[in-house]
């Protein structure tokens, strides 16, 4: 069928009532049936069951009649095909094992059912921080020196290692050491002496029995942009703006000696914690700019099909260097006392949370019939009956 953006709105109205929607959030290993055998996961474990709910009920308030809720598990396949599923929006982290990130994106590509969210590749290059980072560097995009060590190597001795030597012999400022896959700020530590690493790496190995990042300090301000497609829904209507839409530029704000942004799971996130970036101020429309300006970059060269969220810092110049993607950004619904880190900019947009929640799923659906109608016969069927 022949299609163009201008089709999007009439295309969405008419698929609100037989679209067969599943929003999938993280699956529970403890539950019975949910795994063959519960195993590890690297990645602190969280069901995002919440703000699943939250995309549910939107997607429920824009006029989709049939919209389910979907644990992320060994029942999922079977529940698709049950429930015959036309689309799924992923809200999950995986549930076991390493790379889970990238475990739900791959089962759907083979079970032959379209989704929301990235694809394996992607999902786990943005979620192992050292694979995007060196991305980043062949890219030209700043982002601190690092290295990784590895668990079954043995114990990291920085005065031993050839790599370290190559890489830090010459530094002499303190140094970040985290898991590679991780959330939420979980298992990070700030280590002011060379001789205090090796300690650090052995305790992310032994929190996360997986590799350990460590990377140069970066002592400036730090900040967020969240990044989507170029399809945007607001005042009621579809808009292509032709480049990434980048929103919610937000400087994250550190208390008195705190290094690094304390952990979502020890202190929510809340209007105090983040400050948006007005742009009214020049500089301050200069350093918006510069977050847009980077995101809507990575999000290009990545080939990036769904919402990122683009973390970075400065150093003590005011340089900006990019810290980390999170692939799978809280879009947990705003209310009067909490909100997302990427929902607190739509004001600026003249956008709504159900705007958001429209401009995801119309971005998503205008890339599948522009560029991959082949994926979704079964949809297309439903937009001609």
């Amino acid at each position: 069928m022949a299609y163009d953006v201008t089709q999007l709105r009439a295309l969405i109205q008419r698929l609100r009532s037989p679209l067969r929607l599943a929003v999938i959030h993280g699956g529970d290993k403890t539950q019975p049936g949910a795994v063959i055998y519960p195993t590890h996961n690297p990645r602190s474990t969280k069901t995002y069951h919440t703000v699943a709910k939250d995309i549910a009920e939107a997607l429920r308030e824009v006029g989709f009649e049939q919209v389910s809720l979907l644990a992320d598990d060994m029942t999922l396949p079977q529940t698709l095909k049950q429930q015959g599923i036309h689309l799924a929006w992923l809200n999950t982290g995986g549930v076991q094992g390493y790379d889970p990130v990238c475990h739900t994106p791959a089962m759907l590509e083979m079970l032959g059912v379209p989704y929301l969210g990235h694809n394996p590749l992607n999902s786990s290059i943005l979620d192992n921080k050292h694979a995007f980072k060196r991305e980043l560097q062949a890219l030209g995009i700043a982002t601190a020196p690092f290295m990784v060590a590895h668990p079954f190597q043995g114990p990291f001795n920085p005065q031993t290692h050839p790599q370290f030597q190559r890489l830090f012999g010459d530094y002499r400022g303190a140094f970040v050491v985290k898991p590679v896959s991780g959330r939420a700020s979980v298992n990070v530590f700030v280590v002011d002496e060379v001789e205090g690493l090796g300690e650090a790496v052995a305790n992310v190995h032994r929190l996360t029995a997986n590799t350990a990042l460590i990377e140069t300090y970066l002592p400036g301000r730090e900040f967020c942009i969240s990044v989507s497609g170029p399809i945007l829904h607001r005042e009621g209507v579809f808009e292509n703006h032709g480049t990434p839409f980048a929103f919610s530029a937000i400087e994250r704000v550190l208390e008195p000696q705190e290094r690094i942004f304390t952990s979502m799971d020890a202190k929510g996130m809340s209007q105090e914690r983040m400050r948006l970036l007005s742009g009214e101020e020049a500089a301050e429309g200069r350093l918006r700019s510069q977050l847009e300006a980077i995101g809507q970059e990575i999000y290009q060269a990545f080939n990036l099909t769904s919402l990122v969220r683009i973390d970075l810092r400065q150093d003590e110049a005011g340089q900006l260097y990019v810290l980390e993607a999170n692939p799978k950004p809280d879009l947990k619904r705003p209310t009067a006392h909490s909100t997302s880190l990427v929902a607190q900019g739509l004001e600026q947009h003249q956008m709504s949370y159900h705007d958001l929640i429209l401009s995801l799923l119309g971005d998503r659906l205008h890339q599948l019939l522009s560029h991959q109608p082949h994926l979704i016969p079964h949809i297309q069927a439903l937009i001609r009956s």
